[in-house]
């Protein structure tokens, strides 16, 4: 599977036989997508950094909210969760989807605002790819995205919804990746412009990998 960072929480999964993106973003968001298409999109939640599925190419099946799907031999859990810590009241539900693409879990967190439950943690279990924001503000915090990882223990960790170049002036308050490296413990590396992954090549060690967003 190659791994692609559109830009904020927007990843492109490109499998053997089937494209996602995740979490499409509207262009004040300050990335942009370029023409992209896909077979599936899913959407965490309807913010405008998020929801944009109808940029997306390709006629694909749109996912929103929790639910078990199989669509083109992908199976797809979307785990219903909270954009904040006080149960949605401030921002409202968030969606985690896992994904099985050519024999990888891949987990993608979206705004996530909250440590995981039991009952979650129960659903999200053998990872090995977990897309995980770091910036705070409208998610969880550096440190909190490390407890979670701890909660998940996937063999590769993407961070996700930091601040960048691409972002000043259009999103105010995120806290950049170094932080989260620096929590992690581990050195900022020069983030690389994709990621290819099989099952074969899975780090033993779970391993942080910076992308560098396309766009």
């Amino acid at each position: 599977m190659e791994i692609t960072w559109l830009g904020h929480s927007c990843f492109r999964l490109r499998g053997k036989e089937v494209t996602v993106v995740t979490d499409p973003f509207a262009p004040q968001i300050g990335y942009s997508l370029g023409r992209v298409n896909a077979q599936i999109v899913t959407v965490s939640h309807e913010h405008p950094g998020h929801n944009n599925a109808a940029a997306v190419g390709g006629n694909p099946r749109v996912l929103r909210g929790p639910g078990e799907y199989e669509i083109q031999d992908v199976l797809i859990t979307a785990v219903a969760s909270y954009h904040d810590d006080e149960r949605g009241k401030r921002l409202g539900r968030n969606t985690i989807y896992l994904l099985r693409i050519d024999d990888l879990l891949v987990c993608h967190l979206g705004d996530l605002g909250h440590l995981l439950t039991d009952a979650q943690q129960e659903e999200i279990s053998d990872v090995d790819i977990l897309f995980v924001p770091v910036g705070g503000k409208h998610t969880i915090n550096a440190s909190q995205a490390a407890e979670v990882i701890s909660q998940v223990e996937p063999r590769v960790i993407i961070p996700m919804h930091y601040a960048t170049p691409a972002t000043e002036g259009k999103i105010e308050g995120l806290d950049p990746v170094e932080k989260f490296c620096r929590e992690m413990g581990v050195e900022v590396v020069e983030p690389q412009p994709k990621l290819a992954v099989t099952r074969g090549n899975l780090p033993v060690a779970p391993q942080v990998v910076i992308l560098n967003y396309q766009g």
